[in-house]
């Protein structure tokens, strides 16, 4: 029966494959956004524009100390999809326990890293007064969940390694509907804040990490969990932070660049920030469409590398290109079109959707430029490499958008200044992946040609 959902990567025609795989994980990584949507959209429409701002303020913030774990699981969906592709049963079992118990030590990590640094990460952050409070308080509350967060993704990166793309989606629309649920209740009904939509979120991650252990656990594959073997196998944790570790680390970076960001416009006042949270969470629907596409692009390649499918990896990134190139351009420019209507759903406030309005006018219309840089990553890591796109994405990405902020924006400092550096890093840093992609793919084929 488990073997329904599993998918061979490695042969028949792809482009039908590749929607099959991504769909589903777009449809998952939207209910995901659900959560933190309903979390926004509830506190702005019954608590203020404050209460939004605050939440909203502690996204980029969350995703500074979530990312460096959540790499992790890249580490391990390369390394199960590798050695699935191989059929190679005992590696893919160490993998799959060294992963979940690697997921339950960070997440508790986490807890004490959120709750303890929360309130002098937001204050470096210029976090206005009257929003930092309850900024904290969301904060604090949100990492208590950590464990269940991180249980989930490595969970997921586990089933998508086999092409298992369709039970994450399952367990995250009834986490999802849990939430929204949980939202109505604790601040209409129980006259809570931002601590009750944080509680909500909370309660719906741990359901969806008990519905994909679970999951795991009952499995008939050689994927399947046994929670009394769950033991850090060494070299699998090695192996998994040599691909994870670069890739988490990027993040963090990523999310200081973005904290840089979110501090500059937080010098603009509350209204500005709460214009910038509803429109970034509105794009974040696109970016995790997007992003759907780079998983399949680290998927797919993974299984073809290890079943030595070489000559199948090439056209794999350029069919993951074009899809993802599509759905960034479509979407963006449905966003941006109809970006009035979608910002009034966050706020009613015409000073909020304007602002709103401001940075979607920029990074709605170019974000197609983001999927693609992050496909050509997707591919790279798949076949292994991690530290280089790593540092590629750290100059062309991160430092163009640090050196900006302290040049051009300190010289012309608006809104259009500070947002026009995303669509600049992003095409240039996909022009250098691409590069660096053909590199590695010929002397690829030239190793595998010599063993052969």
């Amino acid at each position: 029966m488990a073997k329904s959902y599993e998918m061979d990567m490695t042969s028949g025609p792809l482009l039908k494959k590749i929607l099959i795989f991504s769909v589903p994980l777009m449809l998952s990584g939207i209910l995901q956004l659900l959560f933190n949507a309903a979390d926004i959209i509830v506190v702005g429409q019954f608590t203020g524009s404050s209460a939004l701002a605050a939440v909203g303020s502690t996204s980029s913030l969350i995703n500074l100390f979530v990312n460096v774990f959540i790499g992790f699981s890249i580490g391990a969906n390369v390394l199960v999809a590798q050695y699935f592709g191989a059929r190679d049963e005992k590696n893919v079992h160490e993998t799959v326990h060294t992963s979940i118990l690697l997921a339950i030590i960070c997440g508790l990590i986490l807890i004490v890293a959120g709750i303890s640094l929360a309130p002098p990460m937001l204050e470096l952050m210029d976090t206005p007064d009257e929003v930092l409070g309850q900024a904290v308080l969301y904060m604090r509350i949100y990492f208590v969940g950590m464990p269940a967060t991180l249980v989930y993704n490595f969970g997921a990166a586990i089933l998508r390694a086999v092409g298992d793309t369709r039970r994450p989606l399952y367990y995250l629309f009834v986490a999802g509907c849990v939430n929204v649920v949980l939202n109505l209740f604790f601040v209409v009904v129980c006259g809570r804040g931002v601590d009750g939509v944080a509680i909500a979120t909370v309660i719906s991650q741990v359901i969806s990490a008990a519905l994909i252990v679970r999951c795991l656990v009952k499995s008939d594959g050689m994927y399947r969990l046994n929670l009394s073997m769950l033991k850090l196998h060494r070299q699998k944790v090695i192996q998994i932070a040599r691909i994870g570790l670069p890739a988490g680390f990027q993040g963090a970076i990523f999310s200081i660049s973005n904290v840089l960001i979110q501090s500059s416009v937080n010098s603009f006042g509350s209204i500005a920030m709460a214009g910038n949270t509803a429109a970034s969470n509105i794009e974040g629907f696109i970016y995790t469409c997007m992003n759907a596409v780079y998983q399949t692009s680290l998927s797919f390649t993974s299984q073809n590398l290890g079943a030595g499918k070489i000559k199948r990896i090439s056209r794999i990134l350029v069919e993951c290109l074009v899809v993802v190139f599509l759905v960034g351009a479509v979407m963006g420019f449905l966003a941006y079109t109809f970006g009035a209507e979608l910002l009034r759903i966050y706020s009613t406030d015409p000073e909020v959707i304007e602002n709103g309005l401001h940075r979607m006018r920029v990074i709605c219309q170019t974000y197609y430029l983001c999927g693609m840089m992050d496909v050509t990553v997707g591919a790279l890591r798949g076949l292994g490499y991690s530290v280089m796109p790593m540092l590629v994405s750290l100059a062309g990405v991160c430092g163009v958008r640090i050196v900006w902020i302290f040049t051009a924006f300190v010289w012309s400092r608006s809104l259009f200044t500070l947002y026009i550096s995303y669509p600049i890093s992003w095409g240039a840093t996909f022009v250098i992946h691409l590069i660096c992609f053909a590199v590695v793919y010929r002397k690829l084929k030239a190793r595998r040609g010599a063993q052969a």
